[in-house]
């Protein structure tokens, strides 16, 4: 039989530095993103209607003829390019992200993807997923006692 150190506080311990680990990459700032697949990631809001879900993707700054939107499996992706416009000479600071993102997104609902609408308006992406006929909400009565 095998003795085994109990540590008190080992368990959380390990548990925040998991939670904590995908922050990690992202607060070390520009150096670390450029030399990553990806190199920022626009904000995300969602908005679930009855028949309906909207996604609300931040892309200031963006050409629309460089982002490509796709809907596969109930997952959305996102994908695109942010070009800075002029040049900037060595040492100049720029709190601007630009380079290749993407997002991927799991829907918790089904959608139907035939009927997916997009609009790209004051650098904000609007996707319109209309859901599946069989995922909508369905109000439905429920039999009392007494009407059995």
């Amino acid at each position: 039989m095998n003795l085994v150190r109990w540590i008190p506080f080992g368990d959380i311990r390990l548990l925040r530095n998991r939670m904590s680990r995908p922050f990690d990459s992202s607060l070390q700032g520009r150096r670390a993103a450029k030399n990553s697949a990806r190199s920022w990631n626009p904000a995300v809001g969602f908005h679930e209607c009855e028949d309906k879900v909207e996604v609300h993707i931040d892309l200031p700054g963006v050409d629309e003829a460089t982002v490509e939107a796709r809907v596969e499996n109930n997952t959305l992706t996102i994908r695109g390019k942010r070009r800075l416009q002029g040049s900037y000479e060595k040492g100049t600071l720029c709190a601007v992200d630009d380079g290749a993102f993407a997002r991927s997104l799991t829907l918790a609902t089904a959608v139907d993807p035939a009927d997916v609408c997009a609009t790209y308006k004051g650098g904000v992406l609007t996707i319109t997923l209309p859901k599946a006929q069989n995922a909508k909400r369905k109000k439905f009565e429920i039999a009392g006692a007494a009407s059995v």
